[in-house]
């Protein structure tokens, strides 16, 4: 009996060790699992911050193509507009003289004044297309950013600081002076 006695305590004692090892290894595993996700949490925000970097990369990639696109464009035009009024200052000369030629037209025959208007309207549909603008007339006000004055009178014809002749026309293209006016200014100070 004590030998029966004995296998079954040792059973006995085999089964509660086994239990608390059953047990042991139940509480084992939660905390496995705990840090199994820990790091599987690491290894996602690592991941998220990657992937976050490389979106702003390209964000920026994109910002900087855009603003050089745009610094480009913007060159292209300021070259174009140089080129223009450089070419057009050049004509100026030319169109001053016609100008003054069809004016001192008074006795010509009209065959000849129609050719010079038809030559005129073309130079002027010339300008036209290419955005060049005379400007200043008699009557304007007098803008020292845009006019040059040559010579002033005393006239109660006009009011003060107004252009009282026009010497030779001003030409600009879009914000840009190709040529200032010349003009007389009355009753300025």
């Amino acid at each position: 009996m004590s030998e029966e006695k004995n296998t079954e305590a040792v059973e006995e004692i085999k089964e509660v060790l086994e239990e608390k090892e059953e047990k042991a290894s139940k509480e084992k595993k939660p905390s496995d699992k705990k840090k199994k996700k820990d790091k599987a949490s690491a290894k996602i925000e690592e991941l998220e911050k990657a992937l976050n970097e490389e979106k702003d990369k390209r964000l920026r990639l994109a910002a900087e193509y855009e603003n050089y696109r745009k610094r480009t464009s913007s060159e292209k035009l300021s070259i174009y507009n140089d080129a223009t009024a450089k070419a057009v200052e050049e004509l100026l000369p030319v169109a001053d003289s016609f100008t003054m030629a069809q004016q001192s037209m008074q006795d010509a025959p009209e065959e000849f004044k129609k050719g010079f208007d038809l030559v005129g309207s073309q130079l002027a549909a010339s300008f036209e297309k290419l955005k060049v603008e005379a400007f200043c007339e008699v009557g304007d006000d007098f803008d020292p950013n845009i006019h040059n004055a040559v010579a002033k009178i005393e006239s109660e014809d006009f009011e003060e600081n107004k252009i009282s002749a026009v010497f030779q026309k001003g030409y600009k293209l879009g914000d840009k002076i190709i040529r200032h006016a010349m003009v007389q200014v009355a009753n300025c100070d």
